[in-house]
């Protein structure tokens, strides 16, 4: 069994959400963690679990970071992690992979499903052995408790629902 670790320099945790339905704004995790288990070369019985710090919430913007944090998103205070542990790794091709596993923002967990795009594995300059993959898939906020809404004095969604998710992540294997 190879034990794989998160090599957080080389990742990024990124999320879009609409804002007033005409742009997205993007927002990240600066601090998270994640541990890849696997005995195939082809990962297909990997194991993955993830966390991110929920203070660690980043829009580029102080006061939308403050709201996020608050009672009416993400509660960082009484949740300050978000989880996911994945259930199955499905080989579709030799680059593509479906993952599924259950999510946990707050104190809900539901099931979602994820797309895989499996990079390659290579050795770096230090001797390392990385392995690649971009992770992307949408949720619905508000089946995760998430359900903060205004609209605008036409009528119209500040926030939407849907968020995509988009992983980028170089996981080292461990001697």
């Amino acid at each position: 069994m190879a034990t794989y670790k998160i090599d957080a320099a080389h990742s990024e945790i990124t999320f879009k959400v609409k804002h007033l339905m005409i742009t997205n704004v993007t927002g990240s995790f600066t601090k998270f963690d994640a541990i890849l288990e696997s005995s195939k070369e082809d990962f297909t019985d990997a194991k993955i679990s993830f966390n991110a710090d929920v203070t660690s919430i980043s829009t580029n913007n102080e006061q939308r970071d403050g709201h996020l944090k608050s009672d009416d998103f993400f509660a960082a205070e009484k949740f300050p992690a978000l989880t996911f542990n994945s259930s199955s790794l499905k080989k579709i091709s030799d680059e593509e992979y479906k993952l599924i596993g259950d999510l946990t923002i707050r104190d809900v967990t539901k099931q979602i499903e994820l797309s895989v795009d499996y990079g390659g594995t290579a050795t770096d300059p230090y001797g390392q052995v990385k392995s690649g993959f971009e992770i992307s898939g949408k949720i619905n906020r508000k089946d995760f408790g998430l359900v903060w809404t205004a609209t605008t004095e036409a009528g119209g969604i500040v926030v939407s629902d849907e968020v995509k998710l988009n992983l980028a992540v170089q996981m080292i294997k461990q001697a």
